[in-house]
């Protein structure tokens, strides 16, 4: 069994893995025209006592889309889960969720 003066830094080393892997993010784009196209992004996050880390995964999601700067840029579509609507509260404790947004970008091409 470990020291007592060990299995403090072990389990701040544990907290601090988790929460350093607590989130992943992808973006992908599409291209249907030279200026324009498609977009995908997702996100996950975990919560722990109704703190997101490190910020909630929709806004993660959109966030990524945004930091493009692609021009025009239209959410279409997003979703979230696990979404338990108003007992969502529960996964405020400890959760994982994961979002996604789809959507275009750019321009329409001219006639």
């Amino acid at each position: 069994m470990a020291p007592r003066a060990l299995r403090a830094p072990r389990a701040l080393a544990a907290l601090a893995l988790l929460l350093a892997a607590s989130s992943c993010a992808s973006v992908d784009f599409q291209r249907t025209t030279p200026s324009s196209g498609t977009f995908t992004s997702s996100a996950w996050a975990f919560t722990l006592l109704s703190m997101d880390f490190p910020a909630p995964a929709l806004t993660v999601a959109r966030g990524n889309v945004s930091d493009t700067a692609h021009p025009n840029l239209s959410i279409e579509e997003q979703f979230e889960i696990p979404y338990l609507g108003w007992f969502d509260w529960v996964l405020d404790v400890v959760g994982i969720r994961y979002a996604r947004t789809r959507g275009t970008w750019g321009y329409p091409p001219e006639e």
